[in-house]
């Protein structure tokens, strides 16, 4: 007898979404018993990402050689990174601007909202709230002590720490330095053989993470705010439908819909976890064996970006921010927005890769 065709790694976790789906709206809080598998597969992908982090990107800017090539790669990469949020945080103003989902919620749905609350907080939060100055934030990303940089998954000062050692690496004799290269070389081989063993229990834990947020919530929790969260999916959609689309094709010379099959997994692994940390290995591993992308390149850039190239985080920030204050009545001047703007930015930098941060 012939054995059947086996599914994709891709088609089993879109299968781990559907049936979490369908158990969680079946089986209600009562399916929370499975939410230990799901947590485990995340601790254990987060569990890899530090030592990810370092090699990768230690080994990524060690291997560049030439100082001036990692600046000119360090440059391009941040001017993309930076232009790619500013565009996500305007797509996300524009949107709530226009459907001003604050102003849906009226009469009980608001009351109930506000429930618990204390009515005078924006009032007070807007006269006492102070923003760190750009030159402080820029001077946290310096660790005092590196060791708590670790102890505390800084990732921002590891990824500084990481690149940092790698540039110091390229100044050592070729007989000092290629030791501690092959080091952090052979480190990165075991943290991406212990991710692909990790990788095969995906559609189980996909299947626990979705079955348990559907029958812990339920769908009736998220109407009253139905607006709101659309105005973030059409944001999001419309990012990804035009300026993905629109750098793939210009930047790396490929189409669209080839780029979304060659990174299927890493899409629907990244829509179940809401971690751009936990899908950073499967988006390297991805990267560098479908895209071809070189490793040097990949290991500088991927890692870099799951940190401070957030993009749908920081649409989201903006669009949240003047949710809550359609919410509440507070007048938005375009210098408040424009405050939005920079705030969301830096915000999205600093913000952990976490699931569901």
């Amino acid at each position: 007898m012939k054995r059947g065709k086996k599914l994709d790694p891709s088609a089993k976790i879109l299968a781990g979404v559907v049936l979490g789906a369908a158990a969680g709206a079946i089986c209600g809080p009562r399916i929370s018993w499975i939410e230990p598998i799901g947590t485990l597969f995340i601790r254990l992908l987060t569990l890899m990402i530090l030592p990810l982090v370092f090699s990768s990107l230690f080994v990524g800017t060690a291997s560049l050689g030439d100082v001036k090539r990692l600046g000119r790669i360090g440059a391009k990469t941040l001017l993309f990174y930076l232009v790619t949020t500013l565009i996500a945080i305007l797509i996300g103003l524009g949107c709530v601007n226009v459907i001003k989902p604050g102003l849906s919620l009226k009469g009980e749905v608001k009351e109930r909202l506000l429930s618990g609350t204390n009515a005078t907080l924006p009032a007070e939060a807007v006269s006492t709230v102070k923003g760190h100055p750009l030159g402080e934030t820029l001077l946290d990303i310096v660790p005092a002590n590196p060791v708590k940089a670790f102890l505390e998954v800084n990732l921002l000062q590891v990824i500084f720490l990481a690149i940092l050692f790698g540039v110091a690496v390229t100044f050592l004799a070729k007989e000092k330095g290629e030791p501690l290269l092959r080091f952090f070389e052979s480190l990165n081989e075991a943290v991406g053989a212990v991710i692909g063993i990790v990788m095969n229990m995906a559609p189980y834990a996909v299947l626990a993470l979705i079955a348990t947020l559907v029958g812990r919530f339920g769908s009736a929790i998220l109407l009253p705010v139905l607006t709101y969260i659309l105005t973030v999916a059409i944001g999001l959609v419309l990012h990804t439908l035009v300026v993905l689309p629109l750098s793939v094709q210009l930047f790396g010379g490929i189409g669209f819909l080839n780029f979304l099959r060659q990174m299927k997994e890493v899409i629907l692994l990244s829509f179940t976890t809401s971690s751009s940390s936990a899908s950073l290995p499967l988006t390297m591993e991805a990267v560098e064996n479908r895209l071809h992308v070189p490793a040097y390149v990949s290991s500088f850039v991927l890692p870099l970006g799951a940190t401070i190239n957030q993009n749908g985080t920081a649409l989201y920030q903006a669009v949240a921010a003047v949710f809550i204050a359609q919410i509440y009545g507070l007048p938005l001047t375009l210098a408040g927005q424009a405050t939005i703007v920079l705030m969301a930015a830096l915000a999205s930098i600093g913000t952990a890769g976490d699931p569901s941060a």
